[in-house]
């Protein structure tokens, strides 16, 4: 119809308002700031049959090419310029007022069809943009009609269904979720809105379902699944960690009432072999009582340590004192496994600079994984834990003659939450929690497995410098001395005296810190020993007082406690600076303190 010399159509970017060509066709000079085209965005359509350089100077127009005739229109939509249409024509009285009717009409055209596609690009960017947030998250939902199909779906979803996301919109919910899980599922669609939550179980994962109602259409839910698996994993350390804390503080109080006994065995033993008091028949009976509860009061104590919530700080150490207090831990679980435990442990082996509540840890659970394969496989029946120098420090190997491991699961051993044990066994966080601990001591645990089978577990740790201790010089000799026992257990009080008197001491006991803190200060007394926790009136209590009182008294008083040395009684013992027995304790390390608190 238009039979153009030149067609120019300009679009304007709907952000940043800036023209383009979008489109020309034997224009002269297509430019986006052309001025037809510039002129019909700013008065809108207009026809010159005679576009000659005169009337287009008046209309303030200036171009660098030939027309003869000239149509324009603007294209608009949704009240909206998006750009302008300029033909042109080399003759003159080629256009008229038809053809800007006409030229109108297809740019209106125009516009309808690029606001669409505007609108379907923001719809199509709008889904893109839905499809990748849903599929970011987490949990598991899908949108389910009234009748019962899933509308659609996020990618978490389709993992639960075992299906491709994008065959799941329009399948019912019933026909993609796993048999069990549907009386829970449309109990929670029943009770959707009222945010009531279902367990799903699949294998050994552990899920949670709520619905949501939605507005509209009616009758449509939103269902989530909820992975709660690692949750749940996580809770139960929780439970298990605030379970040992617990043990820990009841175990300290039992402890005070078990050494205190195991004191008065052991004081009553020393005292009779020392003195000749018991037939020579008996010495050796009395030597292995006192041995006996002295392995009893270690045993405490190595739980204590174990138990009990220790500090972070680590110190320069031989590895096997520690090697040593692990399987005394764990000797009553290796004779219920019929698994023999044999420790060797090389001479000459530098410190390491270790936590050694934390290093115990680590060797308590491998002694245990290897005693528990051993019995359940019936092979074997040895776990042989052996120390040797590496580079400038120590290498310890925990090798077992069990079943060892499979090979297609050996790289994923220490991977949390990851377990070989039956349901309720383990929970999978054992060896990453060893993993952890040896890393964070610079050092590195490896499996491999044994040349004759079995499973071999080799932990690495780094020298420490050497502590540069002094040997502990031998107890000075005292004179006699004025010695004041402060204690609420009878057996304790006779066996002191017994003992003390025996070296030429005079002796006062006292069985109440009340009693114990009057006589302190009405009489002289060289050496006060005090029990640190007791009814009414504990020994520090009673210190606590003489400092603020009889400061020169203060000084004199050595603490005996059968409590764990840690938390507030470490603490206060190291802040008091004063001489102390750990009970149970043995005659050398009574004089010790006796000649301590002596040179005071």
């Amino acid at each position: 119809m238009l039979r153009p010399d030149g067609i120019l159509i300009v679009l304007t970017d709907p952000d940043s308002n800036t023209p383009t060509v979008a489109h020309t066709f034997q224009y002269a000079n297509p430019r986006a700031d052309d001025p037809l085209a510039h002129a019909v965005i700013s008065d809108g359509p207009r026809v010159l049959p005679h576009a000659t350089p005169q009337r287009l100077s008046e209309l303030g127009i200036t171009v660098e090419y030939a027309v003869g005739s000239w149509v324009g229109a603007p294209i608009v939509a949704a009240g909206r310029c998006l750009g302008a249409v300029s033909v042109i024509a080399e003759q003159p009285s080629r256009y008229s007022e038809r053809h800007l009717e006409f030229v109108c009409a297809a740019s209106a055209q125009l516009g309808i069809a690029l606001e669409n596609a505007r609108l379907l690009q923001l719809l199509s960017r709008g889904k893109r943009e839905w499809e990748q947030t849903v599929d970011a998250i987490g949990q598991a939902f899908c949108v389910v009609d009234n009748k019962g199909l899933i509308r659609r779906a996020n990618r978490a979803f389709s993992v639960i269904a075992h299906i491709p996301v994008t065959a799941v919109a329009g399948r019912p919910w019933l026909s993609v979720l796993p048999e069990h899980w549907a009386d829970p599922v449309a109990r929670a669609l029943a009770s959707a809105g009222s945010r009531t939550q279902h367990e799903l179980k699949s294998g050994d994962r552990i899920f949670i379902v709520s619905a949501f109602l939605q507005d509209e259409p009616e009758g449509t839910a939103v269902l989530v699944f909820e992975d709660q698996t690692d949750k749940r994993h996580l809770q139960e350390q929780l439970i298990q960690s605030e379970k040992m804390s617990a043990i820990g503080e009841l175990i300290a109080g039992v402890a005070h009432d078990l050494n205190n006994p195991l004191a008065s065995v052991v004081g009553f033993a020393d005292y009779l072999v020392e003195e000749s008091k018991a037939p020579e028949n008996l010495r050796e009976p009395l030597e292995a009582i006192r041995q006996e509860a002295e392995r009893a009061a270690n045993i405490v104590r190595n739980l204590l340590n174990f138990a009990r919530r220790q500090e972070g700080q680590r110190r320069s150490q031989h590895i096997g004192p520690i090697l040593e207090a692990t399987l005394l831990l764990v000797r009553n679980q290796l004779m219920a496994s019929k698994v023999e435990a044999i420790l060797e442990i090389d001479p000459d082996l530098p410190n390491v600079e270790v936590n050694g509540n934390q290093i115990q840890q680590v060797f308590v659970n491998l002694i245990n994984n290897a005693a528990q394969a051993v019995k359940a496989s019936d092979i074997g029946g040895n776990v042989v834990v052996h120390a040797a120098k590496w580079l400038d420090g120590v290498a310890v190997t925990v090798a077992d003659d069990g079943p060892g491991i499979p090979d297609k699961i050996a790289d994923r051993i220490f991977e949390p939450f990851f377990t070989t044990k039956a349901e309720g066994e383990g929970t999978g966080l054992g060896l990453s929690i060893c993993h952890g601990i040896i890393q964070e001591h610079g050092g590195r645990i490896r499996y491999s497995p044994g040349s004759e089978g079995g499973a071999v577990f080799r932990v690495e740790l780094p020298g420490g410098a050497p502590t540069g201790e002094p040997e502990e010089a031998p107890p000075a000799q005292v004179g006699k001395l004025k010695v004041l026992v402060v204690d609420d257990e009878p057996h304790i009080l006779h066996y002191m005296r017994a003992t003390l008197e025996a070296w030429g001491h005079a002796v006062a006991v006292s069985a109440d810190g009340n009693e114990g803190f009057d006589q302190a200060t009405s009489q002289p007394f060289d050496v006060i020993i005090t029990d640190l926790r007791m009814g009414d009136l504990g020994g520090r209590e009673m210190f606590e007082m003489l400092s603020r009182d009889r400061p020169d008294i203060a000084r004199r008083v050595v603490f005996s406690t059968g409590d764990t040395l840690g938390g507030d009684a470490l603490e206060f013992l190291e802040s008091a600076g004063q001489p102390f027995l750990r009970k149970p304790f043995t005659l050398a390390e009574l004089r010790t303190a006796l000649a301590q608190a002596a040179g005071r």
